[in-house]
């Protein structure tokens, strides 16, 4: 129905306008063919005129255009004359119809010539009167174009009754096809929608009246039957699946079963090896301590023999003086050298207990701190001196320099049982592991406060960490002697004792230098020296 009604609005709106421009040129033609033979008719009557017959001439030529004139289209006739002074004057007109507005007495520019002019109800055009090519005057021609607007209307009306008369035939035209075309569908669409709710797709579509709805039908009737076989065989494959479903549920079960019962284990297995790992922890602290008692041991079993020999001579010297002394032998020279010699014996005697005395406060110490984990103030730099009296034995027996670069006031407020495990650890660490087949064995420990961190770098010259162990060089049991009595937690109890005990963190370094690098910070709070 839209579709018609544009083409037909189209279609009158299109002829319509063909038919205005048509009559426009029609008339235009026309107007211009008049106005020639006007001006012919006018042209002797111009010649004729002079100041005597001039109302005469104009008389006799406005009566010769009445006659003329027998065109119904024609409203007015306007003549001007040209005068010898070369100015346009009005001379006569012809007034067919009073309804249209009259033109002015003015000349007309000659820029309207031979051009029309259209107005609202009529139209205008201006011609040259001339003979043998001299102009006598000019000559206005008025033409009507309510002939034309009125067939125009008429037109119209006739098109809008068309066009309702089309829209309404075909409207019911429209009508009557869909109701013949769509009841069938609809019976085909209703008797579809029933089987779709019955689901009984056994059911097969009634003939159709139109040959598509036919084919249609047969088509839908080929996919109900391909539709129940595939719901049958969905059916099969449904309770064949929940077998199989069944049957995998209860292999997954006992197999859930199982697992819970691994997990349970694994679960005790894994409590059980993390205190086999605490055991194993508290057992390398107690090993480096005891590499500390027989290093402190050997230290001063050397001191401590010394003073013996020296007491037991200085013990001989005093007997052989109170024998003399007795049988009244003595001699002056003899109590001389013998308080000469009890001198020096005093003196060796009381350097070395002085020695033994130190070593075995610093170890006091040392392990005091290493078995408490509480906070005290200390200074940095003594502390590192007592690890290093401790560890002396093992320096000296491996030929291993220690260089400390510690302020010596620095005074912290920490807990030193975690940076003496962490230095001694260290340090053993790299006399087993690091300076086999090293000649010029260093460690350089370097320590620093900054920002209340306390910064340690420990570094020595050894044979460096292999790459394949870098990245778990911190985690339990990994070591490089595992069959040489190493047991793989000194870097792991380095680890947890930075990061748990002090809350700091250890990175090691990965520079391509020799030996091997440590950075570890942790906080601190400085205190008066």
């Amino acid at each position: 129905m839209a579709l018609t009604a544009i083409i037909l609005f189209i279609t009158s709106l299109c002829i319509i306008y063909l038919v205005d421009k048509q009559a426009n040129q029609t008339i235009a033609n026309e107007t211009r063919v008049w106005a020639n033979i006007l001006a012919k008719i006018s042209t002797p009557f111009l010649e004729e005129n002079d100041d005597v017959s001039h109302i005469k001439v104009t008389k006799l030529l406005n009566m010769e255009l009445k006659q003329a004139i027998i065109t119904p289209i024609i409203n007015r006739i306007y003549v001007y004359s040209l005068n010898k002074t070369g100015s346009i004057e009005y001379f006569t007109s012809y007034k067919k119809n009073y309804n249209f507005p009259p033109a002015s007495n003015k000349p007309p520019e000659t820029s309207q010539l031979n051009n029309i002019q259209y107005q609202e109800n009529h139209l205008e055009l201006v011609v040259e009167i001339k003979k043998a090519e001299q102009v006598l005057g000019y000559l206005l021609i008025q033409s009507s174009l309510i002939d034309k607007q009125n067939f125009i209307q008429k037109l119209i009306f006739i098109m809008i009754i068309l066009l309702i008369s089309s829209l309404l035939i075909a409207f019911v035209f429209s009508q009557w096809l869909f109701k013949t075309t769509t009841n069938p569908m609809l019976n085909l669409i209703e008797d579809i929608n029933k089987i779709s709710q019955s689901r009984n797709y056994q059911t097969t579509l009634a003939k159709q009246p139109y040959k598509e709805l036919e084919h249609l039908s047969k088509s839908i009737n080929v996919l109900l039957l391909r539709t129940e076989k595939h719901i049958n065989n969905f059916i099969e494959e449904h309770q064949h699946d929940q077998s199989q479903n069944q049957a995998l549920e209860n292999r997954l079960s006992a197999r859930t079963n199982a697992l819970k019962e691994s997990n349970q284990e694994l679960l005790s297995t894994l409590e059980k090896l993390h205190e086999f790992q605490g055991q194993l922890v508290e057992t390398e602290k107690m090993a480096s301590l005891g590499d500390m008692v027989a290093g402190i041991a050997h230290e001063v079993n050397t001191p401590i023999g010394l003073g013996v020999t020296a007491s037991s001579l200085l013990a001989d010297k005093l007997s052989e003086i109170q024998i003399a002394f007795t049988e009244k032998t003595l001699k002056s020279s003899q109590l001389k050298k013998f308080l000469t010699d009890g001198d020096e014996n005093i003196a060796i005697i009381l350097r070395n207990l002085e020695r033994a005395a130190k070593l075995i406060s610093s170890f006091k110490k040392v392990a005091v701190d290493q078995s408490s984990a509480e906070s005290r103030t200390f200074n940095v730099r003594g502390l590192v001196d007592e690890v290093l009296l401790t560890l002396s034995a093992k320096l000296k027996s491996n030929n291993v320099t220690v260089c400390v670069e510690c302020p010596d006031d620095l005074y912290i407020n920490s807990k030193p049982g975690p940076i003496n495990q962490i230095l001694i650890n260290l340090i053993l660490n790299s006399i087993h592991h690091a300076f086999d087949g090293v000649d010029n064995a260093i460690i350089t420990i370097s320590i620093m406060n900054l920002s209340d961190q306390l910064h340690i770098n420990y570094s020595d010259n050894g044979t460096g960490i292999d790459e394949s162990m870098k990245s778990k060089i911190f985690d339990p049991f990994t070591t490089t002697k595992r069959g040489s009595g190493g047991s793989g937690l000194g870097m792991h109890l380095v680890f947890n004792l930075v990061t748990q005990a002090l809350d700091g963190y250890i990175t090691l370094e990965n520079e391509n230098k020799p030996g091997a690098s440590f950075d570890i910070t942790f906080p601190v709070e400085l205190a008066a020296s």
